[in-house]
């Protein structure tokens, strides 16, 4: 390895199994389902699964902490980390602003036709899905649709806007199998947070997948991961292009 280690050890709540049969290695849920980390690991290749130790999956999260406070360990009570650890006060936008050489821009809110509603104050400070914060009154309930960088545009609509059956994701990476030839049947998170939804997944060009879902998701966000799943082993995963 690069490293010039034969094994990389992390501290993810996730397990690898091998096949001893056919040599394929395989990305395992963690026995716990609320810490389990196996979304952010998805895109691990055979070879990096084949040198990448887990120890902890098969440990609930206290009695990793009784292990760390018996061998000595300051970080035993360590609060848990709920969002992005480097960004201490979880104010993502003023991070990017104060890292970015960029001036952040002002823009425009507009509609599903294009009709402007008013102005942003920078695209940064906005995610799918949003209400709050939106620092405009529109007299209903208005949520943030897409963000179209190019155009420096927030696009606004109904809760209802936010619901799709189906997405494209690019950069695919596969772990149970070598491609998706057949569609296959699977449970697919579009988030970390989200619980798995059943869905089915065609094969749509080289490192493309269509998945669709039996029902309609919220807020499918281009940029984000989506995993697939069946049963506790991880099929693979992509980079959501769009929803449709």
């Amino acid at each position: 390895m690069a490293l010039g280690c034969d094994y990389v050890a992390t501290g993810h709540y996730a397990k690898i199994e091998k096949d001893e049969e056919t040599g394929r290695n395989y990305l395992v849920k963690s026995v716990t389902d609320k810490k389990d980390q196996t979304y952010a690991l998805y895109n691990l290749t055979q070879e990096q699964l084949e040198h990448t130790l887990l120890p902890i999956g098969d440990y609930e999260k206290d009695r990793v902490r009784e292990i760390a406070k018996e061998m000595g360990m300051d970080v035993h009570n360590k609060p848990d980390s709920q969002e992005i650890c480097f960004v201490k006060d979880n104010d993502y936008a003023n991070y990017v602003k104060r890292h970015s050489n960029k001036r952040i821009k002002e823009g425009n809110f507009v509609d599903t036709k294009g009709n402007i509603l008013g102005n942003h104050k920078g695209i940064i400070y906005y995610t799918i899905g949003q209400r709050k914060g939106l620092g405009i009154a529109f007299g209903k309930p208005m949520f943030v649709l897409d963000i179209n960088p190019d155009t420096n545009e927030v696009i606004l609509g109904s809760n209802d806007d936010l619901f799709s059956n189906e997405l494209i994701a690019k950069d695919v990476n596969l772990i149970t199998v070598d491609e998706i030839v057949e569609p296959i049947r699977v449970e697919a998170k579009i988030r970390y947070s989200a619980k798995p939804s059943p869905a089915t997944v065609y094969n749509s060009g080289k490192d493309s997948i269509r998945i669709v879902f039996d029902e309609p998701q919220r807020a499918i966000t281009k940029g984000q991961s989506v995993v697939m799943y069946q049963g506790n082993k991880v099929v693979g995963g992509g980079i959501i292009d769009k929803s449709l």
